[in-house]
């Protein structure tokens, strides 16, 4: 259980890293552009390589909150709605561990009650 713990404490830094990092990059398209809608998906798909990452990181997201769906459920894990969130508005580098965290924390606490 102990592993479980260092582990979820592990997964919450990695979902801290995984908001922080990106936001370095976008942070200052913003102060430059405003919530300028059209310029950002413009800007997104520019050119084919960009495209690719885009559209690999929209399906892997829309994956990852059936998964996150599916295994919560089966786990536990609550709140659902908040890997989901930081999924779509921070990116999945901040969704996925954050999905880990709350489902370790929800692994250690059913097998408390055992």
């Amino acid at each position: 259980m102990q592993g479980s713990r260092a582990w979820a404490a592990t997964w919450m830094v990695l979902a801290l890293l995984g908001a922080l990092l990106p936001l370095t990059a976008f942070l200052p398209w913003l102060a430059a552009n405003g919530l300028d809608v059209p310029r950002f998906v413009a800007d997104l798909f520019v050119n084919p390589v960009s495209s690719f990452f885009a559209l690999d990181v929209m399906i892997s997201a829309v994956v990852l909150t059936a998964f996150i769906i599916m295994q919560g459920r089966r786990d536990g894990v609550r709140p659902l709605w908040l890997p989901i969130a930081a999924t779509f508005l921070l990116g999945m580098s901040c969704g996925l561990p954050l999905f880990l965290a709350l489902r370790e924390r929800a692994l250690v606490q059913r097998a408390a009650l055992r």
